[in-house]
């Protein structure tokens, strides 16, 4: 019986060695990793590739949509007809612009024969009076010799005069008139810009894709009527992404605008991509949801944006990537 107790306290004796020693090596390497972090030249920012997108809408036109040929999904290019809206309108717009600026065209040909008719008649007006004094001169000769009357030199003074009167009454006519082709000539400068706008207005009745690119989203449907500003289609830039990551804010300073980045991604793990830091938010951020774990979230990130070219548009929108970053020495 003593044996056995013996034995028995051995065992616990041992057992309790053995625990402390456990226990130390855990708390151990535990503390050195806390007070002794290695320091990295490089670190990983993972995160999400999104595109640069463009809402399109139809600008300064209300009608209903006649054609939309693209679904979401299809790659277009440049300036390649997205939708078409009922133009016919707009297309009446122009045929009324267009018969009052043959109107005022015409208004400007008769404005012009006025001129034309008034410089005429002050022509004839010039003659006359030259003709008018040199009468009055000859009267004047020869009542000085005594061969005419008082009469006959009064009444060709008052020749001169009346041509006098009707050749300023005539100058007066042809300043209006040149008035009259000034106003129809801004009046047909005006209906022409007139036309001019409703002509862009009716382009507008026709929305292109700005840039090569991939429908997103398709916010319309054939026969929906829209308003100016309305949502129609969402296209995405392909050839220029960015990845969406998160910086801690112990690495801030070691992280430079411009700075060149690697990217990678599973779906093509054997294929690096060229990128560059372009955005650093100024502001500090929770981290978000989606990034990282409940007990991380409340750690303060600031939101950084990679552009990558993307040339064979093997990147898309939603697809996780992986961004390498050469950390530079603090406050360089």
């Amino acid at each position: 019986m003593a044996s056995r107790k013996k034995k028995i306290f051995a065992l616990a004796a041992v057992s309790a060695v053995l625990l402390m020693s456990a226990a130390t090596v855990w708390r151990t390497p535990q503390l050195a990793f806390w007070q002794s972090a290695p320091t990295a030249n490089s670190m990983t920012l993972s995160g999400n590739i999104e595109a640069h997108e463009s809402v399109l809408s139809f600008k300064s036109v209300q009608s209903r949509i006649t054609q939309l040929p693209f679904n979401e999904g299809q790659w277009v290019r440049k300036g390649t007809v997205l939708a078409v809206v009922d133009s016919s309108d707009y297309q009446q717009q122009i045929a009324i612009a267009e018969a009052n600026l043959a109107v005022q065209r015409r208004q400007l040909d008769a404005a012009r024969q006025n001129l034309v008719t008034a410089g005429r008649t002050l022509l004839v007006d010039q003659t006359d009076l030259k003709q008018r004094r040199l009468d009055y001169q000859r009267a004047l000769d020869l009542q000085q010799q005594g061969f005419t009357s008082k009469a006959a030199l009064d009444q060709a003074d008052t020749a001169v005069k009346q041509v006098s009167a009707v050749l300023e009454r005539d100058q007066s006519q042809q300043a209006a008139a040149a008035r009259n082709v000034e106003v129809a000539q801004a009046g047909v400068q005006g209906v022409a810009q007139s036309v001019a706008l409703t002509r862009i207005i009716l382009g507008y009745t026709t929305l292109t894709a700005p840039f090569d690119g991939v429908v997103t989203v398709r916010q319309a449907e054939i026969g929906e009527v829209v308003v100016p500003g309305t949502p129609v289609l969402t296209l995405a830039d392909l050839d220029h992404v960015w990845l969406r990551a998160y910086l801690n804010e112990s690495d801030l300073g070691r992280v430079r605008i411009g700075q060149a980045v690697v990217v990678s991604n599973d779906s093509h793990p054997n294929k690096r991509y060229q990128g560059r830091v372009a955005f650093i938010a100024d502001k500090a951020e929770f981290t978000p949801k989606s990034v990282e774990t409940h007990a991380e979230r409340v750690n303060l990130v600031y939101r950084v944006k990679i552009d990558i070219a993307n040339p064979e548009h093997e990147l898309v929108p939603g697809m996780p990537a992986d961004a390498k970053v050469e950390l530079q020495a603090a406050g360089s």
